[in-house]
């Protein structure tokens, strides 16, 4: 991918389980649930913010816990219970009249293969899942999901001067 593509990204998109967090699921005894999500990832989506870039987050699970996530990031759009996560990024790219080329991902796991091979930028934790480190062109993050993977990938896209 060349830097002009770096360049033209105008929406950033992750999935939240095993990205935004450890891919761990923590239950209390009485039954609530936790995730930890990393602060370094939440100053990413400032900083696309900052630069007028789009956000979004595409889950497949439908929780309190990231839509209250989300509201502190701010972000633009929230799919959650999302069975096809490519529809859904080709819904937000209508409405900001801009392309999936115009696009970036980060995944961790199958549900996200079909978006990951569609977007103009697409990106995978350290702990990805063999199938989706094996999409042609994928970036492969150093960092696990959950330990700054979503941070590590904004900077990547800034470095390159949008």
């Amino acid at each position: 991918m060349s830097d002009k593509e770096y360049q033209n990204i105008k929406l950033f998109m992750s999935d939240v389980d095993g990205v935004l967090t450890d891919a761990g699921m923590y239950y209390t005894e009485s039954g609530d649930e936790f995730k930890k999500f990393n602060t370094h990832d939440g100053m990413g989506f400032q900083l696309l913010r900052e630069k007028g870039i789009k956000t979004a987050i595409i889950t497949s699970e439908k929780t309190f816990i990231v839509e209250r996530r989300a509201n502190k990031l701010k972000v633009d759009y929230l799919y959650q219970a999302c069975k096809n996560k490519l529809q859904a990024a080709q819904e937000i790219c209508s409405k900001e009249n801009i392309t999936l080329a115009e696009a970036a991902y980060i995944g961790d796991d199958i549900n996200c293969l079909d978006l990951l091979s569609h977007v103009g930028m697409a990106a995978c934790p350290d702990n990805a899942v063999a199938r989706i480190k094996a999409i042609p062109d994928i970036i492969h993050l150093k960092k696990k999901g959950g330990d700054g993977a979503v941070r590590e990938f904004v900077e990547l896209i800034l470095s390159q001067g949008v």
